[in-house]
């Protein structure tokens, strides 16, 4: 593991009850890289992401995030972090600029009221800026957790399905802000079942099944249909799971 390494994974595994959900994964992610994972329903991913954001404690292994164990210090490791999941994080009753407010300021940001703003605008929601999140589309919704999980310009990020309930334009939005961070420097952990989109996005892949990696790979090299056959042998799936 470099010191540069911004994750590093050694025998990561989390359990529940007496089934381990994910195990034995091994995994380095350097300055500006992108990883996409793919699986079938229940192969793991999301816990996989959950233990790579620091946001889930794992049960055997290490892990460490921007250099630390991110059990160990204090929620600074995790703070660093960008996380967009299943469930946006944003608070309900509180309007779109209140959420985003609160989470720049949570991360210690001068000019919130300014930075919220700037991201109202970038992802299209200036017009609702002060209407309660309760009453935003799915869609809505997650265009806003995108700005929340990315507020903070973080150097890691992991995004578990973030293309969930969006538009075309939204989805169109997240692929050119995953691009301008990929050619920032910054890095990103992609959970997806798009498999075309992913190894577009991404620069290598990882395909997970039965909670343990089945095979992983570079992008460049790799064609969306031999991924499919991949898939297919080693995860059970089917062609039609690149379909998003």
């Amino acid at each position: 593991m470099h010191a540069d390494t911004v994750l590093g994974a050694r025998g990561l595994g989390r359990q529940f009850g007496a089934l381990f959900a994910v195990r034995d994964i091994d995994l380095d992610i350097g300055p500006g890289e992108a990883v996409a994972v793919f699986g079938p329903n229940g192969a793991g991913k999301t816990t996989l992401a959950r233990l790579l954001a620091g946001s889930l404690k794992p049960s055997t292994g290490t892990l460490r995030l921007l250099g630390k164990d991110p059990w160990r210090s204090g929620g600074d490791a995790r703070l660093g972090i960008g996380f967009v999941g299943h469930h946006t994080l944003l608070y309900d009753d509180l309007t779109a600029r209140e959420n985003l407010r609160f989470f720049a300021r949570l991360h210690g940001l001068s000019r919130p009221d300014d930075i919220a703003a700037a991201w109202l605008r970038e992802v299209g929601l200036e017009a609702r800026a002060d209407d309660p999140v309760r009453t935003f589309s799915r869609g809505m919704q997650q265009r806003l957790s995108i700005a929340r999980a990315l507020i903070h310009d973080p150097r890691f990020a992991v995004l578990d399905e973030p293309f969930t309930g969006l538009d075309q334009e939204g989805a169109a939005l997240l692929r050119r802000l995953l691009s301008e961070r990929r050619l920032a420097g910054s890095s990103f952990l992609l959970v997806t079942h798009d498999l075309s989109q992913g190894l577009d996005l991404c620069d290598r892949w990882l395909l997970l099944s039965r909670g343990r990696l089945a095979a992983r790979g570079p992008s460049r090299e790799t064609s969306t249909r031999s991924l499919e056959q991949t898939y297919a042998e080693l995860a059970g799936g089917r062609g039609a799971a690149h379909a998003g």
